[in-house]
């Protein structure tokens, strides 16, 4: 309470102090007179250097007059006066990811998360925007951290059977665990977590990158898709983004999911959390039609309106024109178009799966989880099976 109290007084003084003497040193530096006091012993202050000092403690005592505990209360006004200061986010993925943003990118294993965060990287690096897709940002720094592939795998995928590489931009930098490194204990740490994280923020600090790819976030924190782990993966993404400026893109998977339902935010891993807590989020889904055929939905957009959703899916092909796998890009679809579509057989199949769940213990919320469906159709499953059998 004293504290309050102090502060409360030393902004109201500094308040009065400030504007007056603003206003007696901007009348000094419109007559154009300087200080002479070198006569007295003292160094000579130029009006201009007194009045960034009034305007440095002004800002010192606004700071102290905003901040209340956990919060930050400015007017509406202020609030946008601060936000003209700072720049405003460019693409770097068309409207899918914006600069100063946390970003995630969500799909089934197997689906082309990796080839198109590559590209993404590689357009970043060199400044040039993918064929079909937007970049508005400037060429600058990628760390890409590569927990999946080991260089021959990632070598396999930019050459021509092991000859004749891409050529990545020098912007590119990729990253991948040292196993002659891996022992966390040996290294001063308590859990390998926190190892991994240290190691992330060096490299942050080393390269000057203001760009990172994660592939994938389940090695920055175990068990990524039970709720209590994933708020402190974000948090922690988040305290690092706003420590060094950086745009973030996380790749995270998804269980297996039915090809007959259009993607959620119920496929994300953790999804309340992680949802939550980033500023964008976005999907690769598979076309049942083609299996080379991939389509981009749009699930969770912040700088942004929702652009890209169910009825206007980016529709791309996964190919090797030369060295380099990338996703081409096609045109634009509705994501129904690209579904499983149901038959009879298909629905009796799911019912008797449903009912073997049942008999195992599983309830009906996760079965109806499981399979993108409200927990009351899987009443009515159960209750048509029974109808049946009578």
């Amino acid at each position: 309470m004293e504290a309050d109290k102090k502060n409360k007084t030393e902004s109201a003084a500094l308040s009065v102090y400030d504007q007056t003497t603003k206003n007696k040193v901007s009348n000094l530096i419109e007559l154009n007179i300087d200080f002479d006091l070198k006569k007295f012993g003292i160094v000579s202050i130029p009006p201009t250097e007194m009045l960034d000092h009034i305007n440095r403690l002004s800002e010192q005592g606004k700071e102290t007059q905003e901040s209340k505990g956990l919060f930050i209360v400015k007017t509406a006004n202020r609030w946008l006066e601060d936000a003209k200061n700072r720049p405003i986010p460019l693409m770097l993925f068309s409207e899918f990811w914006f600069e100063s943003e946390i970003c995630i990118l969500f799909a089934e294993s197997g689906v082309g998360k990796s080839i198109l965060s590559v590209q993404i990287g590689n357009s970043i690096s060199k400044g040039q925007q993918i064929n079909g897709f937007k970049l508005e940002a400037k060429k600058q720094k990628v760390l890409y951290f590569d927990f999946e592939l080991n260089d021959k795998m990632f070598e396999k995928r930019y050459s021509i059977k092991y000859q004749n590489h891409y050529i990545f931009n020098e912007n590119f930098f990729r990253v991948e665990i040292n196993p002659e490194k891996a022992d966390y204990e040996e290294n001063g740490f308590k859990t390998f977590e926190q190892y991994l994280n240290h190691s992330l923020e060096q490299a942050i600090i080393e390269t000057g990158a203001k760009v990172l790819i994660i592939d994938n976030i389940t090695y920055l924190k175990d068990e990524t898709e039970k709720a209590k782990d994933a708020l402190p993966l974000m948090k922690h993404l988040k305290a690092l983004k706003n420590k060094y400026g950086l745009s973030i893109l996380a790749l995270a998977h998804t269980p297996k999911r039915d090809m007959s339902k259009q993607i959620s935010r119920n496929d994300l891993s953790g999804s309340k959390m992680l949802y939550n807590f980033c500023d964008s989020v976005f999907t690769i889904g598979e076309s049942y039609l083609d299996k080379d055929i991939r389509y981009i939905k749009q699930m969770k957009p912040r700088n942004t309106e929702l652009l890209y959703d169910t009825e206007n899916v980016i529709l791309c092909q996964i190919e090797k024109p030369i060295n380099f796998l990338q996703f081409k890009f096609m045109g634009f679809g509705s994501e129904r178009e690209h579904l499983k579509q149901i038959t009879e057989n298909d629905k009796k199949q799911r019912i008797a799966e449903a009912l073997e769940l049942k008999k195992q213990g599983i309830s009906n919320s996760e079965i109806a989880r499981r399979y993108g469906v409200s927990e009351g159709a899987i009443r009515k499953w159960f209750k048509k099976k029974n109808d049946d059998k009578e």
